[in-house]
C-alpha cells in the first residue's frame, strides 16, 4: 500500500506536464493568499518559518497541506529543476 508521500508524489510527476503545478515559495503563498490554491506540498527539510506561513495560510483557506518524506535537493531533482525546491502547489481550476 503506497503511503501519502507516495502517492503525493506520483501526483506531482503527473502534474509537470501540465500548466497546474507551482513551484517556489513565493509563488505558492501569493496563490494561498489569493485562494488560487487547491493543495501545498512542502519538502520534509522546509524552513520553520516558511512551513509556519504555510501553515497559517492554509488554515485560512481551507487548503490541505501535505509534507513529503523527500527533501528539498530531491524534490528539485525530481521536478527537473537545476535547483532545491522546498514548495509546490496545485493552482485550482
Amino acid at each position: 500500500m503506497a503511503t501519502q508521500t507516495e502517492k503525493a508524489l506520483d501526483e506531482i510527476r503527473k502534474l509537470l506536464k501540465t500548466k497546474k503545478l507551482v513551484i517556489g515559495t513565493e509563488r505558492t503563498l501569493k496563490g494561498l493568499r489569493a485562494g488560487k490554491v487547491a493543495r501545498v506540498f512542502y519538502a520534509a527539510n522546509c524552513a520553520a518559518p516558511v512551513k509556519s506561513d504555510i501553515m497559517h495560510f492554509s488554515k485560512l483557506t481551507a487548503v490541505e497541506p501535505v509534507e513529503l518524506e523527500v527533501d528539498n535537493r530531491e524534490l528539485g531533482v525530481m521536478c527537473k529543476k537545476p535547483f532545491s525546491i522546498s514548495v509546490l502547489s496545485i493552482a485550482k481550476d
